[in-house]
């Protein structure tokens, strides 16, 4: 359990579609936004920051492929002196709240009073592969590319889906109600979206177009407002997948988020109130084909630390990484209780997720801290506890309080 550090802004981008609106924007310029945008809020210099925490996860889309120093070259492009300490964490999709947790850790250390934590990622930058060319000797013939984005894993274990799908069905949870959830998602997103829930969030874009003028994006381009079951049913299955389809999955997004967090006596002596506490964060990893599983048991482990009961958090996100994801968790928090599960839906993911949000990967883990954190504002306070999982069955969690 942590004690007085406090997060004192926060802001993402909006996250783009599958080359969309975002697919152009250089790496580093595109997580540099965040990081400016949070240091502007709260008119503070580069040079209040002692470290930053980055979520990277493919650095292929990087300009400088071969080990690219991503978080450090991010900082440098958002005006944050270059002095300052930086590195990058790949976890894959719990990265950013990894970043964040880090950063925690450092200051309970007492090694630093302040840092930057966050993410980026670049779907639509991702490129194709030819592997052992340079030593093949090759000299004509075609040349098979391959693309990492397909059958999207791990190349020693089934495709994400695939596992996910398994535990869905050990779980009893149906194509159908896989469906509704996703439905549900973009349900929740369109009505936050309307009561301007997002704006606290979403720093706006302005996106060049080829015809020289330009067009404003302030608004995540996943959302499908015109989603329906009977759209969804219509979807089949991916690799073979019974319940898992590209409609109740994320998109391959586009975005970037950052947190700015510190201790409460930094925070103080910057004249910064406090936008919430940190109360504790939680990293754990299961078997890598149980992931839909690994967001219940990471909140089941920073609940205890904390010594708050489930009872006692006001809002919940767990990350849309497939609807089976939070619908699994879901049952296992209520300990296969049903009922008990409705009743932690009834408050969990109550402005949409990644389904309807979209999915940049190493970006996610803060946006959930950030818009949780902005829903307990709106509400007047309470606590919040978001979870995501990612990596193989890894994955983190965080309470808040407001």
């Amino acid at each position: 359990m942590y004690k007085d550090i406090v997060i004192v802004s926060a802001a993402r981008t909006p996250f783009g579609r599958y080359c969309g609106s975002l697919r152009e924007y250089d790496y580093f310029e595109l997580g540099a936004l965040p990081m400016r945008e949070v240091l502007d809020r709260v008119s503070l210099p580069g040079t209040a920051v002692d470290e930053v925490y980055w979520g990277v996860g493919d650095t292929s889309v990087c300009k400088d492929v071969y080990t690219p120093v991503a978080a450090r070259q991010t900082l440098i492009k958002a005006g944050i002196p270059p002095e300052t300490p930086s590195v990058a964490i790949d976890k894959a999709c719990v990265s950013a709240m990894s970043a964040v947790h880090y950063g925690c850790r450092a200051m309970v250390a007492e090694e630093i009073s302040s840092a930057i934590g966050g993410g980026a990622t670049s779907f639509s930058q991702e490129p194709l592969i030819v592997r052992g060319l340079r030593w093949k000797g090759f000299r004509i013939g075609d040349v098979t590319m391959e693309d990492p984005l397909f059958a999207l894993g791990y190349k020693d274990f089934n495709p994400v889906s695939v596992d996910t799908d398994n535990v869905a069905i050990e779980y009893g949870i149906s194509r159908v109600e896989q469906d509704e959830w996703a439905l549900r998602s973009h349900q929740n997103y369109g009505l936050a979206w309307k009561a301007g829930k997002f704006s606290d969030e979403i720093m706006e874009l302005k996106i060049q177009q080829k015809n020289g003028g330009s067009v404003v994006l302030n608004m995540d381009e996943q959302y499908r407002p015109d989603a329906t079951l009977e759209k969804l049913a219509k979807l089949p299955g991916i690799y073979g997948c019974r319940g898992v389809t590209a409609g109740n999955a994320p998109g391959l997004n586009d975005g970037a988020s950052a947190i700015l967090f510190m201790t409460k006596s930094k925070a103080n002596e910057l004249g910064l109130p406090p936008l919430a506490e940190i109360v504790s964060m939680s990293s754990i990893a299961i078997s890598p084909h149980r992931m839909p599983e690994a967001p219940a048991f990471a909140a089941l482990r920073v609940l205890e630390r904390a010594k708050i009961d489930l009872d006692n958090i006001n809002i919940i996100e767990i990350n849309e990484a497939f609807a089976a994801v939070p619908l699994v968790s879901t049952l296992l928090l209520a300990g296969r209780d049903k009922r008990k599960a409705e009743a932690i839906r009834g408050k969990t993911n109550i402005n949409g997720s990644a389904i309807a949000i979209g999915h940049p990967n190493t970006a996610s883990g803060a946006r959930i801290i950030m818009n949780l954190m902005y829903e307990l504002r709106r509400r007047g306070g309470g606590y919040a506890l978001g979870a995501i999982c990612g990596g193989l069955a890894q994955a983190d969690a965080c309470i808040i309080k407001v």
